[in-house]
Parts: structure tokens; sequence; C-alpha cells
């Protein structure tokens, strides 16, 4: 062959071998390389704020239990990662680095998707929070709060918070409005709203200062729920050390209240329809009356359902039948739907620490009970103790003398204490009627025939009390107090 023809085939192969080249590609030149001078923005810009769930942390690694704002957080993973994007940014939450997952540069505004739907959800929910799960030591970071600002006297409280409110309890003698300070402790998951009541009675003062040791060990960011606490209705009683109003009227003698009624009335109809309507339960604070010392123990209406299911979280503590009296702040929030308890704690006029100390025990095993709180009580959950109880009166005029002490058990028959006569010199026994504990008893002091001595409970069960209680078989006494501007028996 010659040169000619090899140099003509040369040249056709190279021709055929171009054409197919030509097939493989694209007829449109390549693209540029992107311009790197500037750098990429993030892919978040296209959803704005958004919040992040990182993943839960080791014991040692936790997070402080404090709400964050969105520009504090990283943006949530929306749509398939981009390999060939640039990195995610990392985002300081709390003083700890965590990394972000990719994010797809995808138009959320053209093309919805589900994660866009949850993003738009949780910044309209609000801020996340911290709260534990299992260790409390071990927090999980789970998002927003799932509940909205809590609404009392006009004012708002945030979930996760605690605020101060004020309620006016009415004028004093001078014009100027009476203020009362009103605690609200809001959780960040759903729960009730429980009440903390205390003074009413203004000379009783243990349960004040319940109601402050509790509200001081709550975390608004554990708490599910809503904690509203009243350390002091009565403030004209308690100003002046007295059980009473100025006008020795009973105040827990005029729930619900009346807009045009007393001075106790109109006390009454203002908390009980600006406060006491809010609550889904409500616990009341009291002490025994003049110079009568009470065991901590709980006085609530067992023929009702709900509320022999709400008196069985106080713990081990004595739980007695009780219809109660009208105009009690108990039985109006019974009456209007609200499950509800008196809890009688110690001794008017003073503090008794060990006393206080007992009652924050049990509302710690309360919350505990309604679902608000996730600790556990120190030791195991116990369980109320249900009881029958009688009073047991002086037979006899003089100076009493006690030979029991509060929560004492004692045998039927046995002497309690004596009623001595200081002019004639004589002694009278008083015997215990049934076999028991001692829950309440006068302080040694000069007392008239019938005068209520001690209060001795008969431990029953749960079910025994409530049927007892349906059929009237309870001794359903309070201590006499007669009030004569009232009209009806003070509560003891």
């Amino acid at each position: 062959m010659s040169a000619a023809s090899r140099a003509a085939l040369f040249l056709l192969a190279l021709l055929a071998t171009m054409a197919l080249a030509a097939q493989d590609f694209p007829s449109e030149a390549p693209q540029p390389p992107p311009d790197r001078s500037e750098p990429a923005a993030p892919a978040t810009e296209a959803v704005g704020e958004a919040v992040a769930i990182p993943v839960r942390r080791p014991p040692s690694e936790t997070l402080p239990l404090a709400p964050r704002t969105a520009a504090e957080v990283l943006p949530l993973e929306v749509g398939a990662a981009d390999e060939a994007g640039p990195p995610a940014e990392e985002a300081a939450v709390a003083g700890e680095e965590l990394q972000a997952p990719g994010t797809a540069e995808t138009d959320l505004a053209e093309t919805p998707t589900d994660g866009a739907a949850e993003l738009s959800a949780a910044l309209v929910a609000g801020p996340p929070v911290l709260i534990p799960e299992g260790d409390p030591a071990s927090p999980q970071f789970i998002g927003p709060p799932l509940v909205p600002p809590f609404k009392l006297l006009d004012e708002s409280v945030a979930p996760g918070s605690a605020r101060t409110l004020f309620w006016n309890a009415g004028q004093s003698f001078a014009g100027g409005d009476t203020v009362a300070p009103v605690n609200v402790v809001h959780g960040t998951r759903p729960g009730p709203v429980l009440c903390l009541t205390a003074a009413v009675h203004g000379d009783e003062i243990n349960g004040v200062e319940i109601v402050r040791r509790v509200l001081n060990d709550l975390n608004p960011d554990r708490l599910s729920g809503t904690v509203i606490a009243v350390p002091i209705i009565n403030l004209f009683g308690f100003a002046r050390s007295s059980r009473y109003l100025p006008d020795r009227r009973d105040l827990n003698r005029f729930f619900p209240g009346s807009q045009f009624g007393s001075v106790a009335s109109r006390i009454a109809f203002s908390f009980f329809h600006n406060i006491a309507k809010r609550c889904e339960a409500l616990v009341d604070f009291h002490t025994g009356s003049f110079d009568r010392d009470n065991l901590p123990q709980v006085r609530a209406d067992l023929r009702l359902p709900e509320v022999l299911r709400f008196s069985r979280g106080f713990g081990a503590l004595p739980v007695l039948h009780s219809n109660g009296s009208r105009g009690m702040l108990r039985v109006a929030a019974t009456q209007a739907g609200i499950p509800a308890a008196t809890f009688e704690v110690g001794a008017p006029g003073i503090i008794q620490v060990d006393q206080v100390n007992t009652a924050v025990e049990a509302i710690d095993s309360l919350m505990h009970h309604l679902g608000m709180v996730p600790d556990e009580p120190r030791d195991q959950e116990p369980q109320a103790i249900f009881y029958d109880s009688k009073w047991v009166r002086a037979n006899a005029g003089g100076l009493l003398i006690a030979n029991v002490r509060l929560g004492q058990r004692v045998q039927r028959d046995q002497r309690l204490g004596v009623i001595v006569d200081p002019v004639r010199n004589t002694e009278r026994e008083i015997l215990s009627p049934l076999y028991g504990r001692v829950i309440g008893m006068a302080r040694n002091q000069v007392v008239l025939p019938g005068f209520a001595a001690f209060h001795i409970g008969e431990e029953t069960s749960a079910e025994q009390a409530s049927d007892a209680a349906a059929a009237g078989r309870i001794d359903d006494e309070v201590e006499e107090d007669p009030d004569p501007a009232a009209g009806r028996e003070p509560d003891m």
C-alpha cells in the first residue's frame, strides 16, 4: 500500500472517532466553574430562623435547664443533604458546639415539604426548652413548649416561668387598695392547675411558710401544669394576728361570696371568681383554732369520687371525711366541680418547723401523684391512711392537763387527761372511747364542760370511709367556735 493510501485511511479513522465522540457529549458548551470569591450563603436563609433537635447527650454533657430563643439554635434538617454543597454551619448552644445536619438548596416558599411544615409549627409554638427524661441529671432537648401562656388577673405568664401577680383584696380603712401576692409557676407541658391557699384565718401562719417552701422548690422547666399559690388571703386578719376580719366575721364561712354583701362576702367573691375558679384542684391550709394543735391531716368530702381520688395523693397522712360547712372555701370549690381538701397543720399563731416539713413532703407527693413533677418522693410513695374520727369533750369545767401527746396511739379507756377543779381540789379523767391515734388536741388551758379536748382517729380503709360518709355514719363534728356576727361555726 502506498503512502497516500495509508494517509487516507488514517484520516477516515480520525473522522469516525470524532463523530462518535460528538454523540457522547452535549452540544452545549461546558459551564464555567462557580465564582468562589464570595462565601456561599447558608441554605437556611430560605426558611429564616429555625429550630434544631440535637442528639441526646450523656449525663456528663448535659445542658442547663433554660429556654432557648430561635436565634440561638440550629436549623432543622429540611429535605435531602446536598453532598456537593458547603459544610453546614456550626452553632453554639449554651457554650457547647453541636454539628448541624446538611440541608438541601430548596426554595421552601415554592416547594412545601413536611419538614417546612414542622418548622413553621415549631416557630409559631415558641422557643424550645430542655426537660429531663429518666435521669433528672440528663435532660433532653425536645423542642418548643407544649402549652400556651397562662392567663390570670389580666396578666400572662409564659411557659417555663414564674411570676408574682397581685390580687386586690379590698380597701383598707384609709381608703387605699389592699393587694395580696399571687404566685404563679407555669410549666412547659400540659398538666393540672393546682391552687395552694393559706391564711384564710389570719392567725394560721404554718400554711404561709408551707406555701413559701413549696414555691421555692419548684422548677418551671420541669413542671407539667401550673401552680397558683396564695400564701395570705386574709390580709386584714394577718396584719392583726387575728383569726377574723376586722368586723369579726370568719372569711371561711362566706365563699363563694357576694359582690354586694358584707366585707367578708366581697373579699370571698373577688378571690373565688378571679382566682379559685381558674383552679382544677385546690388545697387550703389551716391549723387548729384557739390553742388547739392538729397532727398534719387532710379533710375532704369522701362521698365525691373525684375528691376521694385526689385525697389519695398526700402520702402517709391521716385523711378524714368531713362534709364541711357552708361557706368554706373547699366546699365552694367542690360545688363548682374543683376537687379540694383542707390541710390541717399544727396550731395557730406559731411556726412549727417539723409540722411544716411534713406538709411540704405531702405536697411533693401530691404533685407527683397528679403527674406534675417527675421526681418521686424520697421514699417509695406511701399511701394515705384513712380514718374515722371522734372528738372527746371535757365532762367538767376546770384546768385541762393532758396525759398523751399529739400523734400518740391510744387504747380504749386509756386516760387522755384530767380536768382539775382548783376550787374543790378534785380531778376528773377523760378516757378514750376507742382504739386509735391522737390527731388533734387542746393545749393545757382553762376549759368549760363540752369543750373539744382530744380528737381521736380510728384507722379504716378508703372504701369503708367513703361508704360510711355516704351513709352518714361518720361523726363530722367540728370544734365549736360560735361567731355571733357570722351566725355559723367557723372551721377548726
